[in-house]
C-alpha cells in the first residue's frame, strides 16, 4: 500500500450536519424574536409575568445557541490536525452540557413548585394563560423545525429481511432480490430467522426450477457453491452461509444446458442492533429535548391554570410544575447517560462488536483484542488485534470487515498465534 493510499481524512460529522446547523440557527432567531417581544411588551404594558416568560425564553435560546455553536465549530475545524479523531464528538459534548443545564432547570422548577405548595402566591390567570399558550405555540413550531432535520436517515435491515442492493437488471428490494424466471420472478434472500443463515429462493408468480445453485464470490476472491434443495414451497441451501454476508452471488436456475439461466446479484452486510444509537445526532437531540421540555411544561401549566381558575384548585399549578420537573429530569438523565458514555469511549454497540469478532474468527483466526467507540454520528472507530498462524496481511482483515460501513476508522494489528 502506498503512503497516499494509506492516508484518509478524519471528518466524522453526521450526514445532516449542515442542514441541522441551519435549522438550529433559524430556531434561535425565532426564539430570540419571541424573547424580545415578551420582554419589551411586558415592560411597556407593566406585565411582570410577560417579562418573566421572556427571561425564561432567554435560557431556552441560550441552550439552542450552545447547540448551534457546536455545529459551527465542529464543521469549521473538522479537518484540523490537532483533533486526532476529528470533531465529531463535539455535538455529544454540547449535548452533555445541555443535559446538565436541563437537570438544573428541573431542580429549579421543582424547588419553586414545592415552595408554592407551602406558600401559595396570587395567580393572574388572564395574563398567565395566554402567555403559556403563546409559549407553547412557539415551542411546537420550534420542535417541528428541529424535528424535520433531526431524524436519523440511515437504513438498517436485519438478516431476516434479506440483504438488498442489487445490480444489473434484477429488481432489488429491502427483503431480497427478485430474479426474472419464466412468467414471473424468484426471490432470493439470506434467511436467518431463528436458524443459521441460509439462502432461500421463493416463487413470486413463477414455478420453482428443478435445480438451483448459488456461488458466492467474496472481495478476496474466495468462492463457495451452495446447492439449493426443496423445502416445502421454497428452495433452501442446506449449508450455512459464513459471515460476512457481503459478496457477489452468481445464481444458476435450472439444469445445466441451453435452458439454464444465470443471474448475478450483490449482497452487502448491513449493521444490526444499535443502529439508531450510534447514528443519533445527540446535539440535535439535546436541542429537541430542550424545546420539548419547554412545551411539556407549557402544557402542564395550561392544564394546571385552567383547573385552578375553574375549580379554585390553586395547588394544581405547583403540582403541574412538579410533574414537569420530573419529566425534564427523566429526559436529562437519559441524555447525560448516552452522551457521557460516548465521551468516555464506551462500546456503542456490543452486538456489532460481537459480529465483527465472528466475521474474523470464521476464517480460523482469533481476535485477541477489540476496541470499538463512536467518533461522531454514524461513524465508529475500531482497533482490532488478530492472532493467527496464517500468512495474512492487515488488508485481508480489512476486506473481511468491509461490510460494516460505519467503521470509518479501522486499525488492524496482526500477531502470531
Amino acid at each position: 500500500m502506498t503512503p497516499d493510499a494509506a492516508r484518509h481524512d478524519h471528518v466524522f460529522l453526521g450526514e445532516a450536519h449542515e442542514r441541522n446547523e441551519r435549522r438550529v440557527w433559524f430556531v434561535i432567531v425565532l426564539c430570540g424574536a419571541m424573547m424580545l417581544l415578551e420582554i419589551v411588551g411586558g415592560a411597556m404594558f407593566g406585565s411582570i409575568a410577560l417579562v418573566a416568560d421572556g427571561l425564561h425564553m432567554s435560557t431556552h435560546a441560550g441552550a439552542l445557541l450552545l447547540a448551534a455553536l457546536a455545529y459551527t465549530f465542529a464543521r469549521r475545524y473538522a479537518s484540523d490536525p490537532r483533533f486526532s479523531f476529528g470533531t465529531g464528538k463535539l455535538g455529544d459534548l454540547a449535548g452533555f452540557s445541555s443535559a446538565i443545564v436541563l437537570a438544573m432547570i428541573a431542580l429549579l422548577i421543582g424547588y419553586e413548585a414545592v415552595s408554592r405548595i407551602f406558600s401559595p402566591v396570587p395567580i393572574h390567570f388572564r395574563q398567565a394563560i395566554p402567555i403559556a399558550v403563546l409559549g407553547l405555540g412557539v415551542n411546537l413550531v420550534s420542535a417541528w423545525l428541529l424535528g424535520a432535520g433531526g431524524h436519523d436517515h440511515g437504513h438498517h435491515h436485519g438478516h431476516g429481511h434479506g440483504h438488498s442492493h442489487g445490480h444489473g437488471d434484477d429488481h432489488a428490494h429491502d427483503d431480497g432480490h427478485d430474479l426474472p424466471f419464466g412468467d414471473g420472478f424468484l426471490r432470493l434472500e439470506v434467511f436467518e430467522d431463528g436458524v443459521p443463515p441460509v439462502f432461500r429462493l421463493h416463487p413470486q408468480g413463477a414455478a420453482l426450477p428443478d435445480e438451483a445453485t448459488v456461488e458466492t464470490v467474496r472481495p478476496d476472491g474466495a468462492r463457495q457453491t451452495f446447492v439449493l434443495a426443496r423445502r416445502g414451497d421454497v428452495l433452501e441451501s442446506p449449508d450455512e452461509i459464513p459471515e460476512p454476508h457481503a459478496f457477489t452471488a452468481e445464481v444458476r436456475l435450472g439444469a445445466a444446458g441451453a435452458a439454464q439461466q444465470t443471474r448475478s446479484v450483490r449482497f452487502e452486510e448491513h449493521e444490526h442492533a444499535g443502529h439508531g444509537a450510534h447514528h443519533r445526532d445527540n446535539n440535535m437531540r439535546a436541542a429537541v429535548v430542550h424545546v420539548m421540555a419547554d412545551a411539556a411544561v407549557s402544557v402542564l401549566v395550561i392544564i394546571g391554570l385552567i383547573l385552578a381558575r375553574s375549580f379554585g384548585w390553586l395547588w394544581m399549578d405547583p403540582l403541574a410544575g412538579i410533574v414537569g420537573a420530573l419529566v425534564i429530569a427523566s429526559w436529562s438523565f437519559g441524555l447525560i447517560r448516552d452522551t457521557g458514555a460516548i465521551l468516555l469511549d464506551m462500546n456503542p454497540d456490543r452486538r456489532l462488536g460481537q459480529k465483527m469478532r465472528e466475521v474474523i474468527e470464521a476464517g480460523g483466526d482469533q481476535v485477541a483484542d477489540l476496541h470499538l467507540w463512536r467518533l461522531g454520528p454514524g461513524h465508529l472507530g475500531a482497533i482490532v488485534t488478530v492472532a493467527t498462524d496464517r500468512a495474512r496481511s492487515c488488508d485481508y482483515y480489512r476486506s473481511r470487515l468491509a461490510g460494516f460501513p460505519s467503521l470509518s476508522h479501522l486499525t488492524v494489528e496482526v500477531t502470531a498465534a
